[in-house]
């Protein structure tokens, strides 16, 4: 299989192709390209019977690419903690160079990699590692800007996107640290944290881009 194959099938699964039907425009912004190249690649992926195609609704995966996606997901999480662990690596460097790795990493070097690594539940921006039978652990979680003012919580995830774990990284967000809203400016201004005990102050576009422990304590909601 081709890795833009690969990349379809990934991004599918990441938008919820295991349990819905994602949208063609869905898939076509997530991966930055027009909609006629989606369209075309998802009649292949339908004929290699590793999609459920239904035009104008939307994709699903089928067994077999749903195999095919969470292998790609699981090596690419894992060259992520190694990159980032051994190689000191910063958060974009793992992540982009991890896209590279996960479409020539053969299954035994993906197991002796995990067991190199001690079997690790998470990727270093959150994100699930699926054990070799797919499934994952499973958090409750929201985005930062849907914190109640002045709750504590936990952060557990961000996007990976490069341009966002830069900026990211650079404020001093970390997975698992502690982190309260101290103030949220109008009109989707920037929001002043307490994170981990230092005060810090980031977008609010990025701060829907982020994802903390839900508290089930909303007493003042900002909208992503």
């Amino acid at each position: 299989m081709t890795p833009n194959k690969e990349d379809y099938l990934k991004t599918i699964y990441k938008l919820g192709g295991l349990e819905k039907l994602v949208s063609n425009k869905q898939i076509a912004e997530a991966l930055q390209i027009s909609p006629a190249s989606v369209t075309e690649m998802l009649g292949k992926l339908k004929r290699e019977g590793l999609i459920r195609y239904e035009p104008y609704k939307g994709s699903s995966l089928t067994e077999e690419g749903m195999h095919s996606a969470i292998s790609l997901v699981r090596v690419h999480r894992l060259w992520e903690v190694f990159l980032m662990r051994h190689l000191g690596y910063s958060w974009s460097e793992a992540h982009e160079d991890a896209e590279l790795l996960e479409h020539i990493t053969p299954q035994r070097l993906t197991n002796r990699l995990d067991q190199f690594l001690n079997h690790p539940a998470y990727c270093p921006h959150g994100s699930s590692i699926p054990n070799p039978d797919g499934q994952i652990d499973l958090i409750p979680m929201q985005p930062l800007s849907h914190l109640a003012i002045g709750v504590s919580s936990h952060i557990r995830k961000v996007t990976e996107e490069k341009t966002l774990l830069d900026y990211l990284q650079e404020k001093g967000i970390v997975i698992g640290g502690t982190v309260r809203i101290i103030e949220a400016a109008a009109y989707e201004g920037p929001l002043t944290l307490d994170m981990n005990g230092e005060r810090i102050q980031i977008s609010y576009k990025a701060a829907c881009q982020i994802y903390v422990e839900d508290t089930k304590e909303l007493k003042y909601q900002l909208n992503c």
